[in-house]
């Protein structure tokens, strides 16, 4: 009983030393949910500091979130990594973020000649490449192929059901995978040659390859999906020719010219049917923001929006409608999903650091409508009486897009 009123006299103590030094400044960035004007109180209970440290809007940082959003943020840190001979693999799927119905992801790592195995999907793959090189083989329903070195910044997509290998080039290699279903774990999703090649009887697949039986008797009698291996050095020649043009499964980033961007905040590459044909059910972004920089006020009006931040560290308020609003706070290895046509900004909180992140959404292109242009694109008198601003100023609005604001 005294040690148990010691800890409590302790506890009581250093509550009263923190509201001492607290009461004068607002405490977010010490990860304390104080904010300096009378509201807030110090954690005193269990709590992971890092965390707070990390996510001040999670402690009341932004005075103007209100109301009951859901958590849109899941970190890749907290996935359950798979290790495997070769490389790893972690995943973000519905059951992480139950708010992401439309995308689930991963990242992948091989090593040098490490091969992810054969196989196919019921939905669409999309890759990016950050690290490394890596080649991938890929063949369609009328027997065309493509085999194709990739490098940083360059993306592939296969559509569902196409039948699909990856191998690490360089020492070590990762990249980005992205479905188009949230639900990507769920039996009857992917398909691994050897797991099928296993389960069919070794006469079965003596008659359909023409071989005999004692082939098969060194199968593997575990799906390895990743296993190490060596560079492949051999050439690939069919009938039906190769994958090219609108064809083509692959697309170079980086080979093409950036979207303009009026607010010369930045560099913003869009990928999608529009200049990448095959990816017709994944549409993309690759966005560098500046220190300070904003990706301006807009939503999007045909799909939910999912997101990758790769370097930097950002912030968003994500706008759901009916008064709710709420805001995060992203760094590298972050993933985010916001609801269909819901209003957001994405901001750089550095003032020396970019911020780079790529931006998914299951369609068939990328589509915004950003609030400035929308406002000043309609009667200046109306939007004056709406938002009681001299009309004057609403007149001033900027009629282009801006995509990424310069920061100040």
């Amino acid at each position: 009983m005294r040690f148990q009123a010691f800890v409590t006299g302790l506890l009581l103590t250093s509550a009263s030393s923190q509201a001492a030094v607290i009461k004068r400044d607002a405490q977010f960035t010490h990860g304390q949910p104080i904010d300096g004007k009378g509201k807030g109180a110090p954690i005193i209970g269990g709590t992971n500091h890092q965390v707070d440290l990390d996510n001040p809007s999670n402690l009341g940082q932004q005075s103007t979130d209100n109301g009951l959003v859901p958590n849109l943020k899941w970190r890749f840190s907290d996935s359950k990594t798979r290790i495997l001979p070769g490389g790893w693999v972690r995943e973000q799927v519905i059951q992480d973020l139950p708010a992401s119905h439309d995308i689930a992801a991963a990242q992948q790592h091989l090593r040098k000649g490490a091969i992810r195995e054969l196989h196919w999907h019921r939905v669409a793959e999309w890759g990016f490449v950050y690290a490394g090189k890596v080649l991938v083989s890929a063949v369609d329903e009328n027997g065309k192929y493509q085999v194709d070195e990739l490098g940083y910044g360059d993306i592939w997509y296969f559509p569902k059901g196409q039948a699909h290998t990856v191998q690490g080039l360089d020492e070590e290699n990762e990249y980005l995978l992205v479905f188009d279903d949230g639900d990507f774990d769920k039996v009857g999703t992917t398909f691994n040659l050897d797991d099928w090649v296993a389960h069919t009887p070794k006469s079965v697949l003596a008659k359909n390859f023409g071989l005999p039986e004692s082939a098969f008797d060194k199968l593997p009698e575990k799906n390895p999906y990743i296993q190490n291996g060596t560079v492949s050095t051999k050439k690939v020649e069919g009938p039906n020719g190769q994958l090219t043009g609108n064809s083509s499964y692959v697309y170079k980033t980086f080979e093409h010219e950036p979207e303009s961007v009026p607010g010369g905040g930045g560099l913003f590459y869009k990928i999608d049917s529009t200049n990448f044909p095959i990816s017709t059910t994944i549409a993309a972004t690759f966005v560098v923001l500046e220190p300070k920089g904003l990706r301006e006020l807009h939503w999007h009006p045909t799909a939910e929006e999912w997101l990758y931040f790769h370097e930097g560290e950002g912030r968003a308020t994500v706008f759901i409608g009916n008064g709710n609003a709420r805001t995060f706070d992203f760094s590298a290895g972050d993933t985010a999903v916001f609801p269909d046509n819901s209003g957001h900004y994405i901001e750089n909180t550095s003032a020396t650091q970019n911020l780079t992140w790529i931006e998914i959404y299951k369609s068939d292109r990328v589509a915004d409508i950003p609030l400035t242009q929308w406002l000043a694109l309609t009667p200046s008198d109306i939007v004056a009486a709406i938002l009681k601003l001299p009309i004057e100023t609403v007149e001033g609005l900027k009629k282009e897009k801006q995509v990424l604001i310069k920061g100040t």
